[in-house]
């Protein structure tokens, strides 16, 4: 059975569990980008993700024998809420494998969609570590595996979204940019467009730092990265699925990589500007589109929400990736003078009236006639710190530019 297809069986099987979500115009993006910028809100379902289409649409054609066998999970949140829900609704006992990284709120809402049907195991520090684990405990035990993305029916599931934007909007759709993760919801989604819409163009949008789908595509093999950076968790997988990589290969038009930073600047602009709660997987596809404004131009453009599953404690994370991102976040270790008035010479004669000292490090040597310090400055405007780095240079402060040496700034800052 062709992957349309299966779509279609599962919109019925769906029926009644997932409610469709709205496709809203955002005044301010279409504004922004000169186009008509259509929100698919899939961080309104119960679950705050798209992820129950595929998890219910899998759980619930399995046989009376496999349900009672139970089944197991593996996640870095949000598909582990939609099998937790699945399990609660349809009264199948479920172990949940998610990485000890994933945020408390994405934990503790598992066990509340769950409540006593799942069992949560928290082992490794990615999710292809509590991938492998998973797999490795529903091989022994001859227990359903619940893939997040690389099952058929996981991804007839996920392409609802595409049946849905298509039934609520009965104009010509130019683009459609989605984020991947494994490539679920890309790779159901395309299957329904190319069906049901052919000219439109499907863009995937994945975390520069982990371009596991553009990767693999360009090397013409499902390829697994060495490294990734884990902080846009819901999209952060080391490989893609074996099916959603031959599906997306002949489906997606393009790949567009966006920034962590340009990820958290995009989550603040929702929230501030939309009142948008939204997790750095479901900013993707928003955050994709400065890359793309001279093509959109005058286009209908539909960007998937994937999820709003945000931890309140990452904010500060957040707000320091996105000034970094933005040029006006910058760090310095600074050979300070030992002696009374140096710092004060340095917020003075360096420093302008709006520049402010975020963070300061420092232990006075009395031995020695300069001490390093390690000084976080944010500016108003991004072209500030050329003037504060002349000042330095000027007034005999020796510096070292931390923003452009990762390594100590990971050690001495992240």
């Amino acid at each position: 059975m062709k992957i349309f297809q299966q779509v279609i069986a599962a919109k019925k099987q769906l029926n009644g569990v997932v409610s469709p979500t709205p496709l809203i115009q955002s005044l301010n993006l279409s504004e922004e980008f000169d186009s008509n910028i259509l929100l698919k809100r899939e961080d309104l379902q119960v679950v705050r993700s798209y992820k129950i289409r595929g998890a219910y649409n899998k759980m619930s054609t399995l046989t009376n024998e496999e349900r009672n066998q139970g089944v197991i999970c593996a996640s870095a949140g949000n598909h582990a809420q939609g099998v937790a829900y699945s399990c609660n609704l349809l009264k199948i006992k479920g172990k949940i494998y998610m990485p000890k990284t994933t945020p408390k709120q994405k934990v503790k809402q598992v066990q509340l969609f769950g409540k006593s049907f799942v069992e949560i195991a928290l082992v490794g520090d990615t999710f292809d570590d509590a991938y492998a684990k998973a797999a490795e405990d529903a091989a022994k035990n001859n227990i359903i595996f619940v893939h997040p993305f690389d099952d058929v029916k996981v991804i007839a599931g996920q392409g609802t979204v595409g049946l849905e934007i298509l039934e609520s909007y009965k104009e010509p759709i130019d683009y459609v940019f989605v984020a991947i993760g494994g490539g679920g919801l890309a790779a159901g989604l395309s299957e329904v467009f190319k069906e049901l819409s052919p000219n439109t163009k499907i863009i995937g949008v994945e975390p520069e730092g982990a371009p596991s789908m553009k990767t693999s595509i360009a090397n013409g093999i499902n390829t697994a990265l060495e490294t990734i950076d884990k902080f846009v968790d819901g999209a952060a997988v080391k490989q893609v699925g074996n099916i959603t990589f031959e599906i997306c290969k002949d489906n997606l038009d393009d790949i567009i990589l966006v920034p962590e930073g340009k990820v958290c600047t995009t989550i603040l602009r929702l929230y501030n500007e939309e009142a948008m709660v939204v997790e750095p997987a479901g900013a993707l596809s928003i955050a994709a589109l400065d890359f793309y404004k001279d093509k959109i131009k005058g286009k209908n453009v539909v960007c998937i929400v994937s999820g709003s599953n945000n931890d309140i404690e990452r904010t500060a994370e957040i707000k320091e990736r996105s000034l970094l991102y933005e040029g006006l976040m910058h760090y310095f270790m600074i050979q300070f003078p030992q002696r009374p008035g140096a710092l004060k010479e340095f917020v003075n004669d360096i420093l302008g009236p709006e520049d402010d000292i975020t963070y300061f490090q420092f232990t006075k040597k009395n031995s020695r006639e300069v001490g390093p310090a390690i000084v976080g400055l944010e500016l108003k405007n991004k072209n500030d710190v050329i003037a504060i780095k002349t000042k330095m240079t000027t007034k005999g402060f020796e510096y070292k530019y931390l923003n452009e040496r990762q390594d100590l700034f990971n050690q001495l800052i992240g």
